[in-house]
């Protein structure tokens, strides 16, 4: 057995040593960042963890990815002949690592690949021919190596690693928790002797891999509490051994921490190759960093009715996606269905997603969420193959820039509160029922058109037929309040993007219609072609409530553009906006 390396250099190296009995670690180090990922972005370099376990069988885990395949291999081949190795152990799985992989098995042909149902799934898709040699097992399944070393597994999925496996050695009592309990920090020290030395690496660890799914991490550690082990080997960083309580009890208070405070982002997402959740990470991190609890959703794992949970409880929400031949994934137009149903239209929302040659998929989600009057917290983000260091460092500042327009959004809205908000939730929520046909209110000022985006609209009367629509001053009031005054009523179809040129106010130094096709109506007004209806409309009578005219206008004529299609409807969760 070759000794540890004690003076750190600048050359990549294994750093190979006994942990336990008849198990060693082997730790692939760089003194450099190793990869643009957030969390590696404190430069302290980092080490790829694996460990070798040399019973009456012989087992490997968690080699590590293609950054080290060379010299991690010549350094196992000192210590192991390979037609002896008999399984590979895997925590989880990437394509890094399946790059490793693919050489261990051409030099060790015998072996059985062990993982998690999720990751064989995902091995048997990239590599077909290895199905005969993978062997997925979940929690309570154990594998006997012999002289006493009994393998538990644990399943620990979590929305970035759904293939999450841990393994702990009843014999040594050591837990090894991949990506549990790590730290991007490269240096001698085999074990955490210095752990208060730590605290600033672990925690900045857990904010950038962990706060985003506190909620699985405390189901994991639970899973994991039952082992009684007495060290973690995890696969970035020192072993934990003298810090092991301390350690566990602090991931249990960062995830309370997190969860407890004032305002939550749901940060839903699912990623084909893994550049859309590199994107989430970045994203996340900037919302933590402005204090914000962030609840990530992998789209491909979760229910209908966990992500409505979710879209309901929080105080914004972020959609991610891939583009996969056009579209959006099914998992991700499922997820938006949800939050256009289920989630308030006054909640702020996000889009961001990856693609490789066309990027459909992020503009139906930012289309759909504008059509749908959602306000968004930054430009959408679109990013084409992987993501650069400037393209992440932009996804960081977009959840630093969401973060503090929700609570700018947040603040304004406690201020406006003048009852008790008890009494404003039950009477607001109550009115938010109230729904109607969402339409364009078109209207001509001598050579200028206009437009209005509203739903405040009703018939008021068959013969002759009328209609009732409630205006504010804003809204080219004074084009429509007096008896004479002709408009066009341009009811919208559910689906077509055309909402997102109006807003509900005046849209005056702007045209509107500059990117729509239309028609001219008789009464001089503009006809949206993509509109499912049409109404031409004469005022007749005004009325001035509250902050609102109500107008009263006869239908002159009207014209149904489109036989197929159903009327766009606003659905509101409060009567105090729209």
């Amino acid at each position: 057995m070759s000794t540890a390396t004690l003076t750190p250099n600048r050359s990549r190296d294994v750093q190979l040593a006994e942990i336990g009995t008849n198990t060693l670690i082997l730790r692939s180090r760089t003194w450099e960042r190793l990869k643009f990922e957030v969390e590696y972005s404190r430069q302290k370099g980092t080490t790829a963890n694996s460990y070798l376990i040399q019973a009456d069988k012989k087992v490997l885990i968690d080699p590590p990815g293609e950054s080290f395949t060379e010299i991690f291999l010549a350094e196992l081949a000192q210590n192991l002949d390979f037609t002896t190795l008999d399984y590979i152990v895997l925590g989880h799985i990437n394509p890094n690592r399946r790059a490793t992989l693919k050489v261990l098995l051409s030099l060790a042909p015998q072996v059985t690949l062990i993982c998690s149902r999720p990751a064989a799934n995902a091995l048997k898709t990239a590599f077909p021919e290895w199905e005969s040699r993978i062997q997925s097992v979940r929690s309570e399944d154990t594998l006997d190596l012999g002289q006493g070393h009994l393998l538990s597994f644990i399943s620990v999925p979590t929305p970035r690693w759904a293939d999450g496996l841990c393994i702990y050695d009843s014999a040594t009592k050591i837990l090894y928790t991949d990506k549990f309990f790590g730290a991007h920090i490269c240096e001698d020290a085999l074990f955490d002797e210095d752990w208060k030395a730590l605290d600033a690496e672990r925690r900045y660890y857990f904010d950038c891999l962990h706060a985003p799914q506190a909620k699985q991490v405390e189901a994991a550690l639970d899973k994991l509490a039952i082992f009684g082990a007495k060290s973690y080997a995890p696969a970035h960083g020192p072993v934990v051994r003298y810090s092991l309580s301390r350690f566990t009890y602090d991931y249990r208070q960062w995830c309370q921490g997190q969860k407890s405070q004032e305002l939550s982002v749901a940060l839903l997402y699912a990623s084909a190759y893994g550049n859309t959740a590199i994107l989430a990470s970045a994203i996340a991190q900037g919302l933590i960093e402005n204090g914000i609890n962030v609840e990530s959703i992998n789209c491909e794992l979760a229910d209908a009715a966990e992500i409505t949970r979710v879209v309901e409880a929080c105080d914004g929400l972020i959609i991610g996606s891939p583009t996969l031949g056009g579209h959006a994934p099914t998992q991700i137009q499922t997820a938006l269905g949800i939050v256009l149903a289920a989630g308030a239209k006054t909640k702020l929302a996000g889009v961001f997603g990856s693609y490789g040659w066309s990027g459909e998929a992020i503009d139906l989600i930012e289309s759909k969420l504008k059509d749908a009057n959602y306000g968004l917290g930054f430009e959408t983000i679109r990013v084409r193959f992987s993501p650069t260091p400037y393209v992440l460092q932009q996804c960081q500042d977009a959840g630093a820039t969401f973060a503090q327009t929700l609570k700018k959004t947040k603040k304004l809205r406690t201020s406006r509160q003048v009852v008790t908000e008890a009494q404003v939730d039950r009477t607001e929520q109550a009115v938010g029922r109230i729904i109607g046909s969402l339409c364009v209110v078109t209207t001509r000022d001598r050579d200028n058109h206009k437009g209005i985006l509203t739903s405040w609209i009703s018939q008021a009367t068959f013969n002759p037929p009328g209609i009732m629509i409630a205006i504010a001053q804003e809204q080219n009031v004074d084009l429509m309040r007096h008896p004479g005054d002709k408009f066009v009523l341009n009811i919208l179809k559910e689906g077509r993007n055309v909402r997102r040129y109006f807003s509900r106010n005046s849209s005056l130094g702007e045209n509107p219609f500059a990117n729509l096709p239309t028609q001219t109506a008789e009464n001089g007004c503009l006809i949206l072609n993509e509109a499912l209806a049409y109404l031409e409309c004469t005022v007749q009578n005004q009325l001035e409530c509250g902050d609102r005219y109500l107008i009263y206008a006869v239908v002159n004529r009207g014209e149904v553009l489109e036989n197929d299609g159903f009327t766009a409807i606003e659905h509101r969760n409060s009567g105090s906006q729209y």
